[in-house]
């Protein structure tokens, strides 16, 4: 794939349109991957101009933030910081709420100011000035419920630019009862994605998944690596593969575009 970096872009004298912020888990994680790789083949499709940092990107600090390790979360902030200094980065796009929340909100004030968008919303972006098209294809009619990650939904208020990109694949959108400033955590935010949970009766991404499952959707769209580890996790603790599959909004449009 055409993934240039900056250092690449640099040395040819090149300053790109965006900064793909990759993250952790889309670097590192086998799922993930996927949904970096779709939303990759579409800004190639669309002409962006774009680099991502490679091997020059570190960890946003996000989950040493969440947990308590102010220190670690500035001394991470601060190198990744200086280098997207170096190279004159305005505008940064993720398709991670945790990075998207982390540098829009709190990079500023270790001197890293940048325009940050959501994957979702840079994906709006490129359909309403006809940079990209899409139909619905193969999700034609098919149900789909959205679940809100809490880092793009109730932490930035991103609620529609998700819904509109699922719209314009014709699906039958159908909501949760805990949905938009109501929703529910899938169980990952704030660090916990890397620990064991409480002691309780259900594991809080079981209770999610029973959410989306009571509405009998054909796909469960998400739009952050954590959610959809811990959705495609409960569909299995549920034996319900066979019947919905958990999907990224960028695989669903990579999948649906005139690519």
């Amino acid at each position: 794939m055409n993934v240039p970096t900056m250092a690449e872009m640099m040395a040819q004298g090149k300053q790109p349109e965006v900064l793909f912020w990759v993250g952790c888990a889309g670097s590192f994680d086998d799922r993930a991957k996927k949904i970096t790789k779709a939303f990759v083949k579409i800004l190639n499709n669309a002409n962006v101009s774009f680099a991502v940092l490679g091997t020059e990107e570190s960890c946003s600090g996000d989950p040493a933030k969440r947990a308590g390790n102010e220190f670690l979360f500035q001394m991470q902030a601060m190198t990744n910081i200086e280098i997207l200094n170096a190279y004159e980065v305005k505008k940064i796009v993720t398709a991670c709420p945790h990075c998207f929340n982390t540098i829009k909100n709190e990079y500023p004030e270790l001197g890293g100011k940048y325009q940050v968008m959501h994957h979702t919303q840079f994906l709006k972006s490129l359909l309403d000035e006809g940079k990209i098209t899409v139909s619905g294809g193969s999700y034609k009619g098919k149900k789909i419920t959205f679940h809100d990650p809490c880092y793009l939904g109730r932490a930035n208020s991103v609620y529609e630019a998700p819904r509109e990109l699922l719209k314009k694949l014709e699906v039958e959108l159908v909501e949760m009862k805990r949905c938009k400033t109501n929703g529910l955590c899938c169980g990952a935010g704030g660090a916990q994605m890397f620990k064991d949970a409480e002691k309780g009766d259900k594991e809080i991404n079981v209770e999610r998944t029973e959410e989306a499952l009571e509405l009998k959707p054909k796909i469960i769209a998400t739009g952050c690596p954590f959610c959809n580890t811990m959705m495609t996790d409960g569909v299995k603790a549920k034996n319900s593969e066979e019947n919905t599959e958990v999907l990224d909004i960028a695989e669903m449009i990579a999948n649906a575009s005139d690519l």
